[in-house]
């Protein structure tokens, strides 16, 4: 697809506010590769990924799109695609190889190296500290369901903005905590693989506790643009019937309000601290805590994939849940067509989403820190892939967040995910996500249709066309 084969797209009111920034994401396990490079130590995702049975074919991050050392390259088309920002994520453990203790110059030389490469191509880093790859030494040590994990968390945050601080103006804590928590403590999808939901729980506050005590460590430091991640995905019941009805609150509740709600209210919503009681897995509040966490942020970092319908049943689906006390709880197979990760496609929940947000949070600026799909991507005879499903959910997408503006919600921004194909963690090389397509064999990177759609996107925003 060339430029000229998307001039159409000012018909589609994809009109954006001034100084809206647009920019794509990424993770560090997921594309760096380099794991035992310049004194990287392990982290939870190396030995997740190196367990047999936990991944896709067994495939790892191991090398996975070599950004370590192919970085120029790859800030080279983000500065041809005319990103104005561009979000990764530090890997924890190449920093501090044990999570604490000594610091790894050769790690954040990396990291300067990268943002230097970035602002000289007038590309924004948006640096997220922790993307899942907590280091294994620190898991050891009991991870996420170890009070101590928070405090640690909050020194590595002091030594990354001593470090870049004078170069990078945007930080976010965290990325999708409730990923970290209930996917890898309950569910066990996901590093450290455990299924106990006391740890589960655990980690949920102190997750967020890790997060209030690095806001206020970087605000004292200087930072002041300061945001947290956190995924979203929209609750309805199948029915009306009060056992689904029942089933969806309880299910928004963990997956949206209880990583939401302590941060902008300071409190833990009531019913979802019962529902976890009640399960044997109280959040393990002390005095003080819910003041830290409500640590004021400067802006909100929201990802959308899809939205869920669910239903309660009368017996355990016997499958493994992420929900504490969700036994009985499954998720309805979505209508319509869906990506090759099996996820509905609503640009409709989407626009809902925000607006929710809006009204919880009406004074908090809102980034869409990620948003994107899956696909079947080749490259074709002619030398180029072709995503026309990929083209369509993000102008879809893109038009949803537009609904939501003209709504009054004060949406600044869009990453899209993902810069690149790359490691989609316990799904490995099985799932492409990229608007550039990763030859895994040869590292060759191809622009797809959806990198030129979104190119030309932005060049009509620059140009106010």
């Amino acid at each position: 697809m060339t430029s000229t084969d998307v001039r159409g797209l000012s018909g589609t009111g994809l009109t954006f506010p001034p100084g809206f920034t647009f920019g794509a994401a990424t993770a560090s396990y997921q594309i760096e590769g380099a794991v035992d490079v310049d004194g990287r130590g392990p982290s939870i995702w190396d030995t997740f990924s190196h367990t047999p049975g936990k991944t896709f074919e067994g495939h790892t991050g191991d090398v996975a799109c070599d950004h370590y050392h192919r970085f120029p390259e790859d800030v080279s088309l983000m500065k041809e695609l005319g990103l104005s920002a561009y979000r990764f994520s530090v890997a924890w453990s190449r920093v501090l190889p044990e999570g604490a203790g000594p610091v790894e110059q050769r790690g954040l030389d990396f990291y300067r190296r990268l943002v230097d490469e970035l602002l000289e191509a007038g590309v924004a880093p948006w640096l997220t500290l922790y993307h899942w790859d907590l280091p294994q030494t620190l898991q050891d040590r009991g991870g996420w369901a170890d009070r101590d994990t928070a405090a640690r968390f909050a020194d590595y945050a002091g030594v990354m903005y001593d470090a870049l601080g004078d170069r990078v103006p945007h930080w976010s804590t965290l990325n999708e905590p409730m990923c970290s928590s209930l996917l890898g403590y309950m569910a066990g999808q996901h590093a450290p693989g455990h299924r106990d939901p006391v740890e589960a729980s655990r980690a949920v506050h102190h997750l967020l506790l890790g997060h209030g005590l690095a806001t206020g460590l970087l605000r004292d430091k200087g930072a002041d643009h300061l945001g947290i991640t956190l995924n979203f995905t929209p609750m309805s019941p199948a029915t009306d019937d009060p056992a689904d009805v029942d089933a969806a609150r309880r299910l928004d509740g963990q997956q949206n309000r209880m990583f939401l709600e302590p941060i902008v209210t300071g409190a833990y919503p009531v019913d979802v601290a019962e529902d976890l009681a009640a399960a044997g897995a109280p959040l393990p509040v002390e005095d003080g805590d819910l003041e830290v966490i409500s640590t004021p942020i400067d802006w909100l970092g929201v990802n959308y994939y899809f939205e869920s319908t669910v239903r309660a049943v009368t017996e355990p689906t016997g499958k493994p849940s992420p929900w504490i006390g969700g036994e009985r709880i499954e998720d309805v197979e979505p209508e319509g067509a869906t990506t090759t990760m099996g996820w509905g496609i609503s640009p409709s929940g989407f626009t809902g989403l925000l607006t929710r947000l809006h009204r919880i949070a009406p004074g908090l600026p809102l980034f869409i820190t990620e948003n994107g799909s899956a696909w079947n991507d080749v490259v074709d005879d002619d030398g180029q892939v072709h995503d026309p499903e990929r083209v369509e959910y993000l102008l879809q997408h893109l038009a949803s967040v537009v609904d939501a503006i003209e709504q009054g919600v004060d949406v600044r921004g869009y990453f899209a995910w993902s810069l690149m194909d790359n490691f989609e963690w316990a799904r490995g090389y099985d799932q492409r996500f990229g608007l550039v397509h990763v030859d895994y064999r040869t590292q060759q990177r191809t622009l797809k249709d959806s990198a030129r759609v979104y190119a030309e996107i932005l060049r009509r925003h620059r140009d106010g066309a």
